[in-house]
């Protein structure tokens, strides 16, 4: 059996993880996002700010994640607070939200998003939220299908993105967090 883990990133992942999202869109965006989002991806543009957010989070309440196949990293998501100007969040001072959660295509299937899902939901438990919610392009069939077989559901709120080259249609899904044991 593989040895598989999902932990809190350190400084030295921060190239890992940007390399991670761009190959992930690359691949898996590459319906949803108009060709030149797609062309233009570069790790070496993302890397500094995935370095801030595990380096210097906005709070101690914002965290990123990684999971671990053996020695690869083969995936991550970030947890926060959510934005409490956004619409339709009521209870902004419990509800945080998973931005984004990706698995490089070649390592899924393997379980390594629901345990990365699992350990956002423990992170925003412990740090006292009741809500979860995170956005997902319209078109993304696999995370659509993911979130709700994992019982999250939509809460009626959509976004449309300009990306300056066109736009993607996002909504919103959310799922209630019972209180930490």
């Amino acid at each position: 059996m593989a040895e598989v883990s999902v932990r809190l990133a350190r400084s030295d992942d921060a190239a890992e993880i940007a390399r991670i999202q761009v190959d992930t869109w690359r691949s898996g965006y590459r319906d949803l996002l108009p060709a030149p989002i797609i062309e233009s991806l570069s790790a070496e543009a993302v890397q500094p700010a995935w370095t801030e957010a595990v380096e210097a989070p906005p709070s101690d309440q914002h965290h990123v994640l990684v999971a671990q196949e053996q020695r690869w990293l083969v995936g991550f998501a970030a947890v926060g607070p959510a934005d409490s100007d956004e619409e339709g969040i009521t209870d902004a001072p419990h509800t945080a939200q998973i931005a984004p959660l990706l698995v490089e295509p070649r390592w899924g299937r393997r379980g390594h998003g629901s345990r990365l899902l699992a350990a956002a939901v423990d992170h925003a438990r412990s740090d006292g939220f009741t809500r979860l919610i995170t956005w997902v392009p319209a078109g993304d069939g696999a995370s659509l299908s993911f979130y709700r077989s994992a019982g999250w559901d939509t809460d009626g709120y959509a976004r449309v993105l300009d990306t300056g080259v066109g736009e993607m249609r996002e909504i919103r899904l959310h799922v209630a967090l019972e209180p930490a044991a």
